[in-house]
């Protein structure tokens, strides 16, 4: 079985070569140990590291949060914060990277050990969960049928090509937009003993005879967290 290689980004060398004789104390491999943001990207992009251990004050150019960012827009690698510092303001721009995890120091290694633990853990979650969205959202993509999603509040969140063509409104645009903004139906009598039709009246006014169906998204304890609907034109 691989080892989880950790990239440690420390710019004081002591520091860092104590990080790293904890990191193969606790399993894992070292993928490299740099000092600075530059060096950090050219690791990573070399290497391959399943976590980057990443100190926030660093010397020269770019500090462990400006790095992080590059990381984070360049690759899909966690990262957790090594720090001597823990005031709001350094934490509140450190934020906006979304780091796995925030470690200060000095450290236990078994502190280092959960938080790691627990990083690569919520990463392969939230990897997954990208997966089972891209999986769901080119499924819905090539559907004969138009279909729209919605958030637990009837906001538009997602339409298919199809949907997009019969309604005349792009994806972009309606994003965020009410459903019943957007999705404009009327109910006409098809004649007599026939009942009624749903006629879809698209941005442009076009009048397209509608038949259409929706549904509740659900989470495992049962709450509405969306709506799907799927309508189709009748010949």
């Amino acid at each position: 079985m691989l080892k989880t290689r950790i990239l440690v980004v420390e710019d004081e060398a002591i520091v860092a070569e104590d990080i790293g004789r904890s990191l193969l104390n606790l399993g894992y491999a070292v993928a490299s140990k740099v000092s600075s943001g530059k060096e950090a990207i050219k690791k990573v992009e070399e290497t391959n590291p399943n976590l980057v251990l990443m100190d926030i004050v660093l010397k020269g150019d770019m500090d462990g949060i400006e790095t992080a960012k590059q990381i984070k827009t360049l690759f899909d690698i966690p990262i957790v914060y090594l720090t001597a510092f823990s005031d709001e303001k350094t934490l509140e721009r450190a934020k906006i990277t979304e780091p796995f995890g925030y470690i200060v120091k000095p450290f236990r290694e078994r502190e280092l050990h959960i938080i790691i633990e627990m990083a690569l853990f919520k990463h392969s979650i939230e990897k997954k969960l990208k997966e089972s969205r891209e999986w769901f959202r080119v499924t819905l993509k090539s559907i004969g049928d138009a279909v729209i999603a919605t958030d637990p509040e009837g906001y538009v969140l997602f339409m298919n090509p199809v949907a997009q063509s019969m309604i005349g409104w792009k994806q972009e645009d309606a994003r965020g937009r009410p459903l019943k903004e957007i999705f404009n139906i009327v109910y006409e009598k098809a004649g007599e003993g026939q009942g009624s039709h749903t006629i879809l009246i698209s941005k442009d006014n076009k009048r397209v005879s509608i038949r259409e169906n929706s549904d509740a998204i659900k989470d495992e304890k049962g709450n509405i967290i969306g709506l799907v609907l799927v309508f189709s034109e009748i010949s």
